[in-house]
């Protein structure tokens, strides 16, 4: 258990040694990066804790790995020595997170130090490219997508429960009858991150910007109504979402994908996102 002596919290004199590990991969970091721009380390406003280990130099120096324990746990850097600091660390509570997500190398590798404990996992995803785009989309974006207003909240949310539970397996409702879930898409609304096309009062295609960290914007929960599919306004819409990205939040446009769903990955590229890493899921 001597490895466990480099795996620490960090606190708010690691910010330099943090932003580094950012800094290195904006793209692959956004999701933490946004946590820890909004709130700093620490753990009760962070939502979570930020656990390090101390390179080469001394203390609250540089990190030779780094990751984040709270609703996700998001192993951003490390070897495998430095991962099974982590899991140690993650293995000496209850596991509290839903999945492990992040960076393929890093999450597969965490994966094999925790599943003899924390497994069988209820689904691996070891292939999602992330994909990334600093430019204007290639096709014309949907001029019809737009931001959801906070009173149209009843409208966008069946189409983000039916997204949630595509994508997910889950019905988000059925711990809280929908509760938390409710208000993590109203936050979004709020603050001008979900996207949406109407017709006729129904939603037909929607997005999220679900992490905004000052360099990148993570797109999250694509969706197009089944009657729309397979008529090219996903593609469109998405590169609505991504322009604004671009053009008028001035980051890189960011999203991860599902390796085996061809047609998605196919419209990512019309639109001019580019492989720039690949991402894992362990979904419990």
């Amino acid at each position: 258990m001597l490895r466990l002596a480099g795996a620490r919290v960090l606190d708010d004199r690691d910010v330099s040694a943090v932003r580094t590990v950012f800094n290195g991969d904006p793209v692959a970091c956004c999701m933490v990066a946004a946590r820890v721009e909004a709130a700093g380390t620490d753990p009760w406003r962070l939502g979570g804790e930020l656990w390090g280990l101390d390179g080469r130099h001394s203390r609250h120096g540089d990190l030779s790995g780094l990751c984040f324990a709270g609703p996700n746990l998001i192993p951003l850097s490390g070897n495998r020595s430095a991962l099974r600091c982590f899991a140690d660390r993650a293995m000496r509570r209850h596991r509290m997170c839903s999945s492990l997500v992040g960076p393929a190398e890093q999450v597969m590798g965490l994966w094999q130090e925790l599943e003899p404990v924390w497994g069988p996992a209820r689904e691996v995803r070891a292939c999602q490219p992330l994909l990334a785009m600093g430019a204007s989309p290639w096709i014309t974006p949907d001029p019809f997508v737009r931001s959801v207003r906070p009173e149209e909240l009843d409208r966008y949310l069946p189409a983000a429960i039916a997204m949630f539970t595509e994508e997910v397996g889950i019905d988000p409702r059925v711990e809280d009858g929908g509760a938390g879930y409710r208000a993590r898409v109203a936050e979004l609304i709020t603050a001008g991150r979900a996207f949406a096309r109407f017709e006729g009062g129904e939603v037909i295609y929607k997005a999220e910007i679900g992490a905004l960290s000052t360099k990148v914007g993570q797109i999250q929960g694509v969706w197009v109504h089944p009657d729309w599919r397979g008529h090219g306004v996903g593609a469109s819409g998405t590169a609505a979402v991504a322009d604004r990205l671009v053009r008028r939040l001035g980051r890189t446009a960011s999203l991860y994908v599902n390796g085996y769903n061809l047609p998605a990955r196919a419209a990512y590229r019309r639109i001019g996102f580019t492989e720039v890493g690949r991402y894992a899921t362990v979904l419990f």
